[in-house]
């Protein structure tokens, strides 16, 4: 029996290694290599997503560059505008200044202008009043001094002398 024994065990190996082996074959074809086509698949996947990522982040990164380098130009231009709006206001400030000052000074001139004008107008009727006044007093008085013969002979005397001491 021993000898069955050992024969049913020598084969029941063979046959389970046999099985084994045969498991093994078929487990090779259709589950392992199925298997490790998913599992490269996946891994090729994951390697593309990975890829895709990096190219995503270098390309963010790029763009968050542009995004500071505009922001960079539109500040620079801002405070460009803001620099030429200042200097146009404080030249149409000036121009301004300058342009009252100018119209003060024709307005002044033309107000002393105006005053000495008036002045002289004020002059000159002052002299003729005084001229008329003059004139009056004086053919007032004439006619009361030359009014007698006696009176008239002494004043053509008196002048005479004058012209006399004159010359």
């Amino acid at each position: 029996m021993e000898k069955l024994l050992g024969e049913f065990s020598f084969g029941l190996f063979i046959w389970q290694t046999a099985i084994v082996v045969a498991l093994l074959l078929m487990l090779r074809k259709f589950a392992w290599k199925p298997i490790l086509n998913t599992i490269n698949e996946r891994e090729a996947g994951i390697r593309s997503a990975m890829k895709s990522a990096e190219e995503a982040r270098a390309e963010m990164q790029n763009l968050q560059a542009d995004n500071e380098r505009i922001l960079k130009e539109a500040r620079a231009e801002r405070d460009g505008l803001l620099k030429e709006a200042r200097e146009l206001r404080q030249k149409m400030i000036d121009d301004a200044k300058g342009e009252a000052k100018v119209q003060a000074e024709q307005l002044i001139a033309q107000a002393k202008e105006a005053i000495e004008n008036e002045k002289q107008v004020a002059i000159t009727s002052l002299k003729n009043e005084v001229a008329d006044l003059s004139l009056q007093i004086a053919e007032t008085l004439t006619k009361e001094q030359l009014s007698s013969d006696k009176k008239q002979t002494e004043l053509v005397q008196k002048l005479l002398k004058d012209v006399d001491l004159k010359a």
